[in-house]
């Protein structure tokens, strides 16, 4: 295969097509833009939006006008008329809240709220907060427990002898349970810690200083090991000299020999001389 063998794949290249070279061509005299009108000429072109005249579709329908309120609160709406109707029908019976304990003044108030008027079928949903109304009338004491009360509600419930509870969402972060003001966040583990260890019982100190000594023998003091002393700088004298095996400390000037040979061999090694250097004869000045 030779350089001028190589050709391109079939069907990847296709020639240009050339409109208006005669009748023959195939694409002769209109060059395949039929005859006359807006798209044979020249720049003749139509944007997508044209409508052929008329009035676009984008100016005939009416804006969005307005706005929405992103803090707009949708309620499960309830009407005091709808509880007061499902109380005659015996859907609503009084009595205590399951697990309570019985009240000595008698039968409680018919309680209502959002999960017993879900299945009772008023309310449709649980996933919204639940609003009462004033439209109808009561004349049962109910104790009823919403996230909000219009004025006409609240006046009839209670005007009834019924009780209103309005369910509250904090609005800010609230202290964790058991931290007060007079004891801040951070002392009150310590506090904890420390009291805990002094009323923990049974825990034997491991002080050697505090530790009891059976019988009457004194407690021993451990022999501390004198440190070494470094080539080149002085020793510091101390003062007393412990002795192992005996509790009072004894002076130096009593101590041993045995023991301050031992304790301070370096200082009784007697010091060498340092040997002195031989003076430097002057060399004879050599004749001019």
């Amino acid at each position: 295969m030779k350089l001028h063998d190589l050709k391109p794949a079939p069907g990847s290249r296709t020639a240009r097509r050339r409109v208006g070279r005669g009748i023959a061509a195939g694409q002769g005299k209109t060059a395949g833009r039929g005859t006359k009108g807006q798209k044979a000429r020249a720049g003749g072109k139509i944007p997508a939006w044209f409508e052929g005249g008329q009035t676009p579709l984008h100016q005939r329908i009416p804006k969005l006008r307005g706005f929405k309120n992103p803090f707009k609160i949708e309620y499960e709406v309830v009407n005091i008329g709808d509880i007061a109707r499902l109380v005659e029908l015996g859907e609503l019976e009084p009595g205590d809240m399951p697990g309570a304990k019985p009240s000595k003044k008698g039968a409680a108030p018919i309680t209502v709220n959002q999960e017993i008027l879900r299945a009772a079928g008023l309310v449709r949903r649980l996933d919204r907060p639940m609003k009462v109304l004033g439209g109808g009338e009561l004349s049962t004491a109910l104790f009823v427990v919403a996230d909000a009360f219009s004025e006409s509600a609240r006046s009839k419930i209670e005007g009834a002898g019924g009780t209103v509870s309005v369910l509250e969402v904090p609005s800010k972060k609230r202290k964790a349970l058991g931290v007060t003001d007079d004891a801040p966040a951070g002392e009150a583990p310590a506090a904890a810690s420390a009291e805990a260890a002094a009323e923990a019982p049974g825990e034997a100190s491991t002080d050697v200083a505090s530790a009891e000594v059976p019988g009457d023998e004194a407690p021993v003091e451990a022999a501390a090991k004198p440190a070494r002393a470094r080539r080149g700088t002085a020793r510091p004298a101390a003062d007393d000299v412990v002795v192992a095996g005996t509790a009072d400390a004894v002076p130096a000037d009593e101590a041993p020999a045995a023991e301050t040979d031992a304790l301070a061999p370096a200082e009784q090694a007697p010091a060498k001389p340092r040997a002195s250097r031989k003076p430097k004869t002057p060399k004879p000045a050599a004749d001019a």
